[in-house]
């Protein structure tokens, strides 16, 4: 049976693991942050974060990529006019199955299906092995201050897919990934494919990878 989540839908990719800083300044989202700090104390404070097609309308459906992730709440600032600034932390995968037309309030609330986290077909721990190997010569090309790579196959997946330079679809393909081994593998093609742009282009792009602005909503 699908579980009922509140959806927020962004132009970007939420993952496990990511911390997601969040400005709330517009109504419908308020009232969320307002009805999650509202639970009782123990309760999980957490929504779905879901990308949205570029393109199409996001109140839709079709707007919205079929895989998102939870993002649980750690810290809230309130101000006295109604906003918040939210700390955010990427948790679970889910499986978008519909949107609940019963539900009475201004924001999407989906019907999700929560996904597991299957090692999958493959040496994983050589997958692994492999791929940060490769991230850290590809944060060595991006002269980003190395600090140590994760060796757990699964959280080294999901820190690639948060910190590598991708366009949108592509990080979230590594999201949908049935497995942390399909991910990793495709991981390795991407990874090759941005050190020998960098190599051939001796250029950086404009980014900084360990940190992020707050995303309004």
């Amino acid at each position: 049976m699908a579980t009922r989540l509140p959806l927020f839908p962004l132009s970007t990719v939420l993952v496990p693991g990511l911390v997601l800083p969040l400005h709330i300044f517009e109504q419908r989202y308020r009232l969320l942050v307002g009805a999650l700090l509202d639970l009782p104390e123990g309760a999980p404070r957490h929504f779905g974060v879901i990308a949205t097609r570029p393109g199409k309308d996001p109140e839709t459906l079709e707007g919205l990529y079929p895989v998102g992730c939870t993002a649980q709440i750690r810290e809230v600032t309130p101000y006295d006019d109604g906003r918040y600034d939210l700390v955010t932390v990427g948790q679970m995968r889910f499986s978008l199955q519909g949107l609940d037309k019963e539900a009475d309030t201004p924001y999407h609330t989906g019907l999700v299906d929560f996904i597991g986290e299957p090692d999958g077909p493959g040496d994983i721990d050589a997958a692994a092995e492999l791929v940060g190997l490769r991230f850290a010569a590809y944060r060595d090309r991006l002269r980003v201050e190395q600090s140590g790579v994760p060796t757990e196959p699964r959280v080294l997946s999901y820190l690639v897919a948060a910190a590598a330079v991708l366009e949108l679809p592509e990080r979230q393909a590594l999201l949908e990934a049935p497995s942390t081994h399909e991910r990793l593998t495709a991981e390795l093609g991407l990874l090759r494919r941005e050190i020998a742009m960098l190599n051939a282009f001796n250029s950086l792009p404009a980014v900084e990878l360990t940190k992020e602005p707050p995303t309004p909503n």
